[in-house]
């Protein structure tokens, strides 16, 4: 069964680092674009950033740009999400997704509060 497990979130003060990664299983994980979304309290889920197959494409959401990195490992079937410079707004579940077939498989999403 195919699946998606984030690590990495937790609470850091503004202007702080964290990482997060995405374990992926039962899937040929270097065929696929995998992307990470986020969902804050109140608001609805929205891409963060996205990189394809081959790990040399990568496109970000204008709020995370310059901040965040998304890279992969695909020897280690693992997506990851560097995010430097937090700030508040960047407080939310943060969630690796992945599509097959037009379906969209989710992770049990990763906590991350900016906050002083």
């Amino acid at each position: 069964q195919l699946q998606l497990v984030e690590s990495g979130g937790g609470l850091v003060q503004p202007g702080g680092s964290l990482r997060l990664s995405c374990a992926a299983s039962e899937f040929p994980f270097s065929s696929y674009a995998m992307n990470w979304y986020r969902q804050a309290p109140g608001k609805e889920r929205e891409s963060v950033a996205r990189i394809f197959s081959g790990g040399g494409v990568t496109v970000y959401a204008d709020s995370v740009k310059g901040r965040f990195t998304i890279s992969r490992d695909n020897a280690k079937n693992t997506v990851y999400l560097q995010m430097n410079s937090l700030k508040p707004e960047d407080t939310a579940v943060y969630y690796c997704n992945v599509r097959i077939r037009g379906f969209d498989y989710w992770g049990q999403g990763s906590q991350v509060t900016v906050s002083s």
